[in-house]
């Protein structure tokens, strides 16, 4: 028996030890933490139980069968998260250079597997050199094979990506369609082809950070919602973000006690929109000032500026923030940010979380740019994501509601449950200068006339009790009292059940 567990013990070595201490030493020197030194960062100490540790590739073409690792350059199991239970698995690039295999995939799939079984969420550490060339089809199989768990599991478990390290090719497919991509600043990057392709087919000199570094992608193109500096860094925020999130779409939101009193006013809320109708305001000061403690999880903080999407709790309970940011573009809607607030709508409703919404749009952004680029299916994204939630919707409008764009943000007409605004809020078609200019086109030359029309239009409707008459507006509200008009709104909602009509699925305006 001492043999045999001696035995046992050499194969575990053997299997911690990746592809060797001159790999792993490369690894550190890069700025890199290893697959298991990752792990023990984002878990609870001690909480991490492995499979298939002594799983091996099958290949025999091209000298494989003299290469054999245990493990096959990914580690996998689950553990814990603030004693919440979460799977995961991590490539390491250590051996093989993380390349995917077909037991590779076998791994991955068998831990996704799981998951969706137990109900609970899936990250994936990503650091990998794609698909292991040796195995060919075999290879690409595998991909496809956890491509297609990706899909299953979408809207049944959160899933999550940090990318800490080369992800291309196909290998960046399966963090595109989980919930939450990550990326580290400086040793992480991803594109489908890489920089010598590029310049082959287009004669593009380009950089793998220009082309695809953390940078990029959550600056520019959007595809990662947050970049960090490091490793521990990066491993950190995610256990932070795990926090906000339930388990699976049949659980409910993660609660955490607070001393923060519910009916806490915030005085300084009275005077946070200017007097001129044309001067900015953060609108994340709001956003802190209304959750628990000052806590936000901003999501996507780098990119479409001009709205804010993030986590918070109120009375201890997680719920998604979407709020329109006057510091840039004025708060008007984009593609960039309607795409941007759309998917963090439709993630809020897969699991259940509550939305809060603040309103301040002056409409949607003019320009050839935008119309060519698609702005009306943009747009209608948000529009059809908003309209297609069934969880509580609470929305304040703290200054502009103009045009469509009023509609499309959480209105009363797209089956939002409960709707404010605050004294100053303006709910028309358009600002009152603009609107005049087209009512009373044949006066234009009487500026003294405009100026008094434009005065009765403001007066008529640059107010909230147009709305409020017709009951598109709930209350009008004291921005000092908005925090606890908001806890009793979600906790009067807290059972609401609602279901669209039965369909296999929507036609989503892609």
């Amino acid at each position: 028996m001492q043999d045999i567990l001696r035995q046992l013990e050499e194969k575990r070595a053997a299997a911690r030890s990746g592809g060797g201490e001159k790999r792993i030493q490369t690894q550190h020197g890069k700025g890199k933490l290893t697959a298991r030194e990752r792990l023990e960062l984002l878990l609870d100490p001690g909480s991490f139980e492995e499979y298939d540790m002594f799983v091996e590739h099958r290949a025999e073409d091209f000298g494989m069968n003299e290469q054999r690792i245990p493990g096959d350059g990914v580690v996998t199991g689950w553990g814990t998260i603030n004693g919440r239970l979460v799977f995961v698995f991590s490539q390491d690039f250590t051996v093989f250079g993380g390349s995917l295999s077909e037991a590779n995939a076998e791994k991955i799939c068998k831990i996704m597997d799981q998951a969706m079984k137990v109900g609970a969420p899936v990250i994936g550490l990503n650091d990998s050199g794609g698909a292991r060339i040796q195995e060919g089809v075999a290879s690409l199989g595998g991909y496809a094979e956890v491509f297609q768990r990706n899909v299953m599991a979408s809207g049944v478990v959160p899933q999550i990506s940090l990318i800490m390290g080369p992800c291309a090719g196909g290998a960046v497919y399966s963090p595109a369609m989980t919930d939450f991509i990550c990326m580290v600043k400086d040793s992480s990057y991803m594109y489908v082809t890489g920089p010598d392709v590029v310049k082959t087919v287009t004669q593009e000199e380009v950089t793998h950070e220009e082309l695809g570094g953390a940078s990029t992608h959550s600056r520019k193109s959007g595809v990662a919602d947050m970049a960090f500096e490091n490793d521990v860094e990066a491993l950190a925020e995610v256990r932070r973000l795990f926090d906000f999130l339930p388990l699976s779409n049949q659980k409910k939101v993660p609660t955490r006690l607070t001393d923060d009193p519910v009916d806490r006013p915030e005085s300084s809320l009275d005077s946070l929109v200017p007097v001129d109708p044309k001067k900015p305001y953060d609108i994340k000061e709001l956003i802190l000032k209304v959750a628990d403690d000052g806590d936000f999880y901003e999501i996507q903080p780098d990119f479409a500026g001009n709205i804010v999407i993030g986590f918070g709790r109120i009375e201890g309970s997680t719920v998604g923030f979407v709020a329109n940011q006057p510091m840039v573009l004025a708060g008007s809607l984009d593609i960039n940010s309607a795409r941007k607030g759309a998917r963090f709508v439709r993630f809020c409703d897969c699991f259940n979380i509550p939305i809060v919404t603040f309103v301040d749009v002056p409409g949607f952004l003019p320009g050839t740019d935008q119309e060519y680029g698609g702005l009306i299916k943009h747009g209608a994204k948000l529009l059809y994501a908003y309209a297609e939630a069934t969880v509580p919707k609470v929305t304040v409008i703290t200054r502009k509601a103009y045009g469509g764009a009023y509609d499309v943000m959480a209105s009363k007409h797209l089956r939002g449950d409960v709707n404010f605004a605050w004294p100053a809020a303006e709910i028309a078609v358009m600002g009152a200068k603009g609107a005049v200019e087209i009512i009373f086109r044949s006066e234009l030359d009487n500026p003294e006339r405009i100026e008094a029309l434009t005065q009765e239009y403001a007066d008529t409707f640059a107010n909230p009790f147009i709305a409020s008459k017709r009951g598109y507006v709930d209350d009008v509200i004291m921005p000092h009292n908005t925090r606890r008009r908001l806890a009793r709104s979600l906790t009067m909602l807290k059972n609401k059940s609602l279901e669209n009509p039965w369909k296999k699925h929507g036609n989503i305006p892609l």
